[in-house]
């Protein structure tokens, strides 16, 4: 995504749920405040409407429901981004909450990756075209016969057409070129992209090193290369970064 305001305004009442949320999208570099109520959530947004990009809104809140919210914080402010995340599955709901104006309507439970490209869209819209078009320029990363569109989250080997990535399978690919043709640690890797190391992370970014060495098996001169007990050299072979 461009270096744009990326605050978000979250609504949710499950503890657990909320907290994990949160903290994976703060992760993915938003900032968000997140709270329990709907009164408090109407309450932040008059208090700092003009710093959110987009609102996420649960219906079933324990003092009033999520389309009040709604309803209020488009009376305040016409032009307000949101968003319904919800275990409201029926069609009813769903057609209330995009009559409310909802950008989206996500059901739990949910895919955390696909919960932040679509918020990445939304916040990639609201940008003026002519910064969305230089943008677009500048967050394109070629390497060898790679090209890595980071907004898209789409991957061309050697002209064949785009694969598209996660979200993590995008950073991995990226931080690895940043160190390309040298040793990158395992720990280095953990604490950079996922925030810390532990056993059960180090499981994820294997089966992430896993799936992008299967795409990268058509390229003619990118590979990765795991060093037993270290980590792992991604190399490119007679091509440099541009």
């Amino acid at each position: 995504m461009p270096a744009v305001k990326r605050k978000l305004l979250y609504v949710e009442d499950e503890t657990d749920l909320g907290n994990v949320t949160r903290q994976y999208l703060e992760l993915m570099d938003f900032s968000v405040d997140w709270c329990c109520s709907g009164a408090e959530a109407i309450s932040l947004y008059q208090k700092n409407h003009a710093d959110y990009n987009l609102v996420i809104i649960d219906i079933q809140l324990p003092d009033i429901d999520g389309f009040e919210v709604a309803g209020k914080i488009r009376d305040w402010n016409r032009e307000a981004c949101f968003l319904f995340l919800t275990a409201r599955k029926e069609k009813p709901d769903r057609v209330k909450g995009l009559t409310l104006g909802a950008i989206d309507y996500i059901c739990k439970p949910f895919d955390i990756d696909e919960l932040v490209l679509r918020i990445n869209n939304i916040i990639w819209h609201q940008i003026p075209r002519a910064q969305r078009e230089k943008e677009l320029i500048s967050n394109v990363l070629n390497i060898g016969d790679l090209c890595l569109n980071k907004d898209l989250l789409e991957l061309s080997i050697s002209g064949q057409i785009p694969i598209t990535l996660t979200q993590r399978e995008a950073e991995l690919l990226e931080y690895l070129n940043k160190n390309r043709n040298l040793i990158t640690r395992r720990e280095e890797i953990l604490v950079q992209i996922w925030g810390e190391s532990d056993y059960f992370l180090g499981r994820s970014l294997d089966v992430f090193i896993s799936r992008l060495r299967k795409l990268l098996a058509v390229s003619s001169n990118v590979k990765i290369t795991n060093v037993y007990g270290v980590g792992f050299i991604f190399s490119v072979a007679g091509m440099e970064q541009s």
